[in-house]
């Protein structure tokens, strides 16, 4: 099955996409991310097409327009634990931040699993689209970020000072 390619630029630099046959997202990452080294796995195809709405929503985003992105997703294959907690950061709202610890007990553990939780995070392949930057410290002190930190403290500052009209 073919998979496709392209690159968008934005305020955080050029943004690396790549979706599936069906014109779902399979990853989103950002110069020097995990992943963002070189070119998409030997095969894929590099076409602008697929990804208008991507570069729509990202678009509107990076704009204070959209606070939540509509996109299909299809992210690779992943443990039922991490799907968990990719599906708890699609739950934090715009604007908000949350601690690990937080959004260890929305899916349901504690204790040592926050390091796990922590490693899910790490692992997303859809930043910005599955909002893994409003993930903080316990403390409130940014912590990692697979983009960086000056980037989560960029997506931050941008959903504080806009207003975003909800997705339609």
């Amino acid at each position: 099955m073919t998979a496709y390619w392209t690159t968008h630029p934005g305020p955080l630099g050029d943004l690396l996409l790549t979706c599936d046959a069906t014109g779902a997202l399979t990853s989103l990452t950002v110069p020097g991310a995990p992943g963002a080294k070189g070119l998409p796995a030997p095969g894929t195809v590099r076409d602008d097409a697929p990804f208008a709405a991507a570069r729509r929503e990202l678009d509107a985003y990076f704009a204070g327009e959209r606070d939540r992105f509509t996109l299909r997703l299809a992210p690779p294959p992943a443990t039922d634990f991490r799907r968990r907690v990719w599906a708890a950061l699609d739950e934090i709202p715009y604007g908000t931040t949350v601690s690990y610890g937080q959004l260890a007990a929305a899916i349901g553990v504690g204790g040592p699993a926050v390091r796990a939780v922590g490693g899910a995070i790490g692992a997303n392949p859809l930043l910005i689209v599955r909002p893994c930057h409003r993930v903080v410290g316990a403390d409130g002190s940014l912590t990692g970020y697979a983009g960086g930190l000056e980037r989560k403290t960029w997506l931050l500052g941008l959903e504080r000072t806009r207003t975003a009209v909800p997705a339609g």
